[in-house]
C-alpha cells in the first residue's frame, strides 16, 4: 500500500497503539471518580452511572458514522476533530454540578471524542497497513497499547485525584487528550491508491451485505454482552469494593492489574487470531469470564482474592477486540473495516450503557451488586454459544485489475 516512507507499517502502528493509550486511559479514569463525585456534588450513584451511560452510548451510536468518515476521507481528519472535543468535555465535566451538566460533559461531548478516537477508528488504518497474514497480530498490538493506557492511567488518575482533587484533575487530563493531534499525522492514508486496489463496492453494498450474513449478526450480538461486563467492572467495581471495606487503592491497584494484564491477553489472543479459528478463541474467551467471576464471587473477598481475579480478568478483557474486528476484516476485507467494526462496537457499546446504568439502577434499589454479578455469569455463557455457529468463511471478491 502506497503511502510517504516514513509512514511505515511501523510507525501507524506504533503511532495508532499511542493514541489508544491515551483515548483509552483516560476512559478507564471515571470509575475512579464516581464516589469522589457524587459525594461532593450530593447525588446518587445512578445519577453519574446515567452520565457514563450516556457516555457510552454516544460513544457507540457515534462510532459507525466516525467510521465511515474515516475509510471515506481518512483517520488523520477524525483523529484531530475528535480529540478537541474530547478535550472540551473533559474539562466541562471539571465545573460540572448538576446530572444535566455530567449528561452533556461526560455523556455525550466524552462520548463523541471516543468515538472519534476508539478501536474502530485506528484499527481502519492499522488493518490496511498489514498485509492479511500479519494483520490480526497487529491489531493484537494495537490493542495491547490501549491496554497499557489503561494500566499506565489509572495510577496517574489516582495521583492527581489525591493530590489535586477532582476538579484539577479533569482539567489536566483535558490537556493530556491533546497528545493525540500531533500523533494522528503518521495515520494519514493515500485514499488515492487504495481507491485502486480494493474491490468497488459502496458504503451502502458493505453494510447490506454485512447485515445480510448471519454471522455479522451473531458476533455483534456477541459483542454487546462483552460490553455489558467489562464496563460493568470498570466504573462499579473500585466502589463494589469500597462497600465491602477495602481502600480507594485497593479498587484503584485491580483496575490498573486489569490493564497491566490485558496488555498480555490482547497481544496473544491476536495472536492467536492469526493461527487459529477466531470464532472458537471468543466462544472459550467469554466462557472463561464466566467461571472467572462465578469464581471470585464465590469466594471470601481479600485483597488476594481481588488481585487474582483482576489479573485473570485483564487477561481476558479486550482479546475480543482483536479477534471481533480480525474476524469482520477476513470475512468482509479491509476496505470499510472502521464502519463494520464501529457497527458491532455500537452493539458493544449498548450493551456498556445497559450494564453501567442498570448496575446504578440495581444498587439504588437493592443497596448491593449482588443480582449484577449472577446476570454477569448468565450473559457470559448467551455469548459463548452465540460465537460458535458464525459463519466465518471469507466472502470471494473480483481480482482488480491493473491500473
Amino acid at each position: 500500500m502506497t503511502q510517504s516512507n516514513w509512514r511505515t507499517p511501523a510507525i501507524v502502528l506504533a503511532c495508532g497503539g499511542i493514541v489508544l493509550t491515551v483515548s483509552l486511559g483516560v476512559r478507564h479514569n471515571f470509575g475512579l471518580y464516581l464516589q469522589p463525585m457524587t459525594m461532593d456534588l450530593g447525588i446518587g450513584r445512578e445519577t453519574f452511572a446515567v452520565a457514563i451511560a450516556l457516555q457510552n452510548l454516544v460513544y457507540g451510536l457515534a462510532q459507525p458514522f466516525t467510521g465511515m468518515i474515516a475509510d471515506k476521507y481518512g483517520t488523520a481528519r477524525v483523529l484531530i476533530g475528535g480529540t478537541l472535543v474530547y478535550g472540551l468535555g473533559l474539562a466541562l465535566m471539571s465545573v460540572a454540578n448538576t446530572g444535566w451538566e455530567l449528561n452533556l460533559s461526560a455523556g455525550l461531548l466524552i462520548g463523541i471524542g471516543l468515538a472519534c478516537s476508539g478501536f474502530s477508528i485506528v484499527y481502519g488504518a492499522v488493518a490496511r497497513a498489514f498485509p492479511s497474514n500479519k494483520r490480526t497480530a497487529a491489531l493484537g498490538v494495537a490493542g495491547a497499547a490501549g491496554s497499557f493506557g489503561q494500566f499506565v492511567m489509572l495510577p496517574y488518575g489516582q495521583l492527581l485525584i489525591n493530590t489535586m482533587g477532582w476538579h484539577t484533575a479533569l482539567v489536566i487530563l483535558a490537556v493530556t487528550v491533546m497528545l493525540i493531534v500531533p500523533l494522528s499525522a503518521a495515520l494519514v492514508e493515500d485514499k488515492k491508491a487504495q481507491a485502486q486496489q480494493f474491490h468497488r463496492q459502496s458504503i451502502r453494498e458493505a453494510l447490506r451485505e454485512a447485515f445480510g450474513h448471519g454471522g455479522y449478526v451473531l458476533l455483534c450480538l456477541g459483542y454487546t454482552v462483552c460490553g455489558f461486563q467489562i464496563m460493568f467492572i470498570s466504573v462499579h467495581f473500585p466502589a463494589y469494593l469500597l462497600d465491602q471495606y477495602m481502600t480507594p487503592e485497593t479498587g484503584m491497584t485491580a483496575l490498573a492489574l486489569i490493564g497491566l494484564f490485558n496488555v498480555f491477553g490482547s497481544y496473544l489472543w491476536g495472536w492467536l487470531g492469526g493461527r487459529h479459528t477466531k470464532k472458537y478463541l471468543l466462544s472459550a474467551l467469554y466462557f472463561t469470564r464466566a467461571v472467572a467471576v462465578a469464581v471470585f464471587i464465590a469466594l471470601p473477598l481479600s485483597p488476594l482474592s481481588i488481585y487474582v481475579f483482576a489479573a485473570i480478568i485483564g487477561f481476558l478483557w479486550l482479546g475480543t477486540v482483536p479477534l471481533t474486528s480480525g474476524l469482520i476484516a477476513h470475512v468482509f476485507g479491509v476496505k470499510y473495516l472502521a464502519t463494520l467494526s464501529g457497527i458491532a462496537f455500537l452493539f458493544h457499546q449498548i450493551g456498556s450503557s445497559v450494564g453501567i446504568w442498570l448496575a446504578g439502577y440495581l444498587f439504588d434499589a437493592t443497596g448491593s451488586y449482588g443480582l449484577m454479578w449472577i446476570l454477569i455469569i448468565g450473559m457470559g455463557l448467551v455469548a459463548a454459544g452465540l460465537n460458535l455457529p458464525i459463519d466465518d468463511r471469507q466472502i470471494e471478491r473480483p481480482a482488480m485489475k491493473p491500473a
